[in-house]
């Protein structure tokens, strides 16, 4: 979307500042903690520095979108922009920030399927600007283009559950939710629960995106070939 309008720009900038904020905040909070300034901190030092490197992150991934528009000269459908700009603030300040993903239960499942069927439907529009450059000569099936894109949505998955894994494990951070909110920490198959949870959620949510992203592809490939007729 390389031309906002006005409520995506009102959305981006509000959902900035929500990251830009409490990266202020936090950083004076750990300062603080860490030179004994602060004695007796409402939460231990790992979920502060979870919640400012997940600001960190979201101050990065919501330029996204507009790198990959300059980068491979697309446009990104102000639908999926705006979906996307919901899901930072979701997963982010409500989920990390004000402790959705402890208040909600089933918080971090929604924001998974959530984010499958985002990601499926975007690699759906990979493949259909693949199939419209004039510089290449492909023209792939809708059955190929939806395993194409129930693939990349559950790799994208796959590498996120990778990414929390490894920095839980650097910085002793809780995001894959294997230390409950009051410091106990699970072993045995309820340490693996939430991370078998979200690579299910997130296959379920890829395949929902391939199944009506498969529909819509027969559709339209049925009324071309009416039109040729």
């Amino acid at each position: 979307m390389k031309s906002k309008d006005g409520f995506s720009k009102f959305l981006y900038f509000s959902v900035l500042v929500s990251f830009v904020i409490p990266i202020i905040y936090l950083s004076v909070k750990i300062i603080l903690i860490s030179t004994d300034a602060l004695s007796s901190p409402e939460r231990p030092m790992s979920d502060y520095t979870l919640m400012l490197l997940e600001c960190v992150l979201g101050v990065v991934v919501i330029h996204l979108p507009a790198f990959l528009e300059k980068k491979f000269e697309f446009s990104i459908p102000k639908t999926l922009y705006i979906m996307y700009l919901i899901f930072l603030y979701c997963a982010i300040f409500l989920g990390e920030i004000r402790d959705y993903y402890y208040h909600f239960p089933h918080w971090d499942s929604i924001l998974h399927t959530f984010s499958s069927l985002m990601s499926g439907a975007f690699g759906f529009m990979v493949v259909d600007i693949l199939n419209r450059d004039r510089h290449t000569s492909i023209n792939l099936s809708p059955l190929f283009v939806s395993v194409f894109a129930f693939c990349f949505s559950v790799t994208f998955g796959t590498l996120w559950e990778i990414y929390e894994f490894s920095f839980d494990g650097l910085l002793g951070l809780n995001m894959q939710k294997f230390r409950l909110a009051d410091g106990t920490v699970l072993s045995g198959h309820d340490a693996l629960s939430d991370t078998m949870k979200d690579i299910i959620l997130d296959s379920i949510g890829a395949f929902a995106a391939s199944f009506i992203g498969f529909i819509h592809l027969k559709i339209q490939k049925k009324k071309s070939d009416t039109t040729e007729r």
